[in-house]
């Protein structure tokens, strides 16, 4: 058993000097998932790396609400779930009126150059949660490579699935993410 899932087990069971012995353990590797995830964000992005590291940290070792993980892998892929619901429910706060929802942006920097398109999150995690509603495994595939950063070998060891597969339900699902952020309303994929 690997240090981090001794101390994973230790929370789950309620130790709170836990939490505290774990963060050194996993920070950097929390802290590179999380700059990878902003890295992917739309320009103008206000939340950081570290915070967005402290904040998934928080909501997976709440002491009151202890989880069970199962491994390291499994602690990393609810991190980064949690990171991609906190970057969900920031877009969804900014895009209210309150917080200028309803002005837009303007870089000066990328107002200057020709900048490729970039697509919405909001839209992304619709599409998403369409897709793991029909086929959980391919949607399950996207996040683990899209948000946790996995390879496709990571992604196949982890769902217990083979390389090839993965691979497979890669490309269909970006496929059909991609039809469906183009075309709402498209069909999973068989």
């Amino acid at each position: 058993m690997s240090e981090v899932t001794r101390i994973l087990s230790a929370i789950e069971q309620g130790d709170p000097s836990a939490a505290g012995q774990l963060l050194p353990l996993v920070y950097d590797e929390l802290r590179q998932l999380a700059t990878q995830k902003l890295t992917q964000e739309k320009a103008g992005q206000t939340l950081q790396a570290t915070a967005l590291v402290h904040e998934a940290y928080l909501r997976l070792v709440d002491v009151e609400k202890a989880q069970h993980w199962n491994s390291r892998g499994h602690f990393f892929a609810a991190a980064a779930e949690a990171m991609r619901r906190i970057l969900i429910d920031n877009a969804r706060r900014k895009r209210r009126r309150k917080h200028g929802g309803d002005r837009q942006r303007i870089d000066l920097d990328e107002a200057l150059c020709v900048a490729g398109p970039r697509e919405d999150l909001l839209a992304l995690d619709e599409a998403l949660t369409r897709l793991a509603a029909q086929e959980p495994v391919k949607a399950e595939v996207v996040k683990l490579r899209y948000f946790a950063g996995l390879s496709l070998e990571e992604v196949a060891a982890f769902l217990g699935i083979s390389a090839a597969t993965a691979k497979r339900y890669w490309t269909v699902a970006r496929a059909w993410l991609f039809a469906a952020l183009v075309e709402p309303g498209a069909q999973a994929p068989e």
